[in-house]
């Protein structure tokens, strides 16, 4: 699923310096909680996570160990392998990591825990509107915030030295650029799956528009709706994508670009800790801007993505596994897994915080860096998150996921006014069948 759970790869000096000494806390930790309690954490591959998860367990002194259980890579094999479970009352589970588009439904099985209390204000504290709204169904918090993201338009000020602020612009630019036999292809995720949903649903927020109605039970698709679809034609009409755009996924559009194979990238923050792990000599180079606009003077509406932290209701250990959830998603280990992993943070302030990981050291990018050191993108990112676009928060997201990528695909294929209509009767009927529990 394109959103966001795409890790990159950080330049490695700063994860192996600044994780020994959390991994060293976790060795503390694992001499004194035999006698405690497990708590079964199952989350997504995260490259420095056990770190975190060796920070709460050094925190924790021995009243509890959490144990990082990783799920598979892909997004549906997470989901599918915690609801079944789930559904079977399976009692091994206790911190769920859930994609942002799964909180509602994993709410209406009954599988997610409300936060209420001191923990629902610990997790909503300094959290931004968009992000927490993904964490909520039906006016409850059932998940607390571990991380956002959000795309950005990358490109090389070499072959663009200004970026485009409009997506007619940039196709404009793409034109010109083949016809001077320069790089040029705009590359974003056009294969079948969550990837190809995200681009679309960008461009219909960001054209005013909706797919469903505000509370989820009903479909729109609206003007802004079709106007998206047009942007899709016209886009893989003019010979500016990537030959491979059906089948290019986040990974496969980072790599087209750090080939050279385009002049513009729509992709997620996790490029940038790639780029200067294995391009470092071109680093400056390598430049970013918020999301093209629809309407030329209103900003984009970018499709946030990221993961939720939700406690099972099958859990034995609801009170740690609260506690735990809340370590997990502190400031410091928000900022930490933004440093190390390239996930942006939910929680407002550490947009400004200029403090190095470790405040008793001075600041230094290679060994103690800090979000300005490291995170350079995070005014971008920061921007692009003070109104984002939300995916449609229903029950049914998985059913509707499915039938929008299918239909979108390929994009070349795209009739706006047909390909308007085929969504609407497709997905009132996803709308309607509700078959999101496997």
């Amino acid at each position: 699923m394109g959103n966001g759970k795409s890790r990159g790869r950080p330049p490695g000096r700063i994860a192996a310096v600044v994780g020994a000494g959390m991994l060293t806390a976790g060795l503390v930790t694992a001499c004194g909680s035999e006698q405690g309690i497990t708590l079964n954490l199952y989350y997504a591959p995260e490259d420095t996570f056990q770190s975190v998860v060796d920070n709460c367990n050094a925190k924790a002194a021995g009243r509890y160990k959490i144990v990082y259980n990783k799920l598979q890579r892909g997004a549906d094999d997470q989901r599918l392998q915690m609801a079944r479970r789930l559904a079977a009352g399976d009692e091994g589970l206790d911190i769920l990591g859930l994609d942002v588009t799964w909180v509602p439904e994993f709410a209406e099985a009954g599988w997610a825990e409300e936060w209420t209390g001191t923990n629902k204000a610990q997790a909503e504290a300094g959290v931004l509107p968009g992000p927490l709204a993904t964490a909520t169904w039906n006016g409850k918090l059932y998940a607390a915030t571990k991380n956002t993201n959000v795309q950005l338009l990358w490109y090389d000020d070499r072959i663009t030295p200004q970026p485009p602020a409009t997506w007619d612009q940039m196709i404009d630019q793409a034109e010109q650029l083949k016809a001077a036999g320069k790089p040029h292809n705009i590359l974003f995720t056009g294969a079948q799956y969550e990837g190809l949903v995200v681009i679309y649903n960008t461009l219909v927020a960001s054209a005013g528009g909706h797919i469903l109605s505000d509370d989820g039970k009903s479909v729109v698709m609206d003007e802004g709706a079709v106007q998206a679809l047009e942007i899709l034609k016209r886009v893989t009409d003019s010979g500016i994508t990537d030959p491979s755009l059906t089948n290019q996924k986040e990974d496969d559009v980072r790599q087209a670009f750090q080939r050279g194979n385009g002049a513009f990238e729509l992709n997620w923050p996790f490029v940038y800790a790639s780029f200067a792990d294995e391009q470092p000599q071109d680093l400056q180079h390598f430049k970013w801007s918020t999301y093209p606009a629809v309407d030329p003077g209103t900003p984009a509406r970018t499709t946030i993505g990221g993961y939720d932290l939700a406690v099972s209701t099958t859990s034995k250990h609801k009170p740690e596994a609260f506690e735990a959830a809340l370590c997990l998603r502190s400031p410091e280990n928000q900022k930490f897994s933004a440093l190390n992993d390239g996930v942006p943070p939910s929680i407002e302030s550490l947009y400004t915080d200029d403090t190095p990981l470790d405040p008793t050291k001075p600041v230094d990018a290679d060994n103690n860096p800090s979000m300005a050191t490291a995170y350079p993108m995070r005014d971008a990112i920061f921007a692009a998150l003070k109104d984002p676009a939300v995916r449609p928060l229903t029950p049914a997201y998985q059913s509707l996921s499915t039938v929008i990528s299918k239909v979108l695909s390929p994009p070349s294929e795209i009739d706006p006014q047909r390909t308007a209509e085929e969504l609407r009767s497709k997905l009132t009927d996803a709308l309607n069948s509700k078959g999101v529990i496997p």
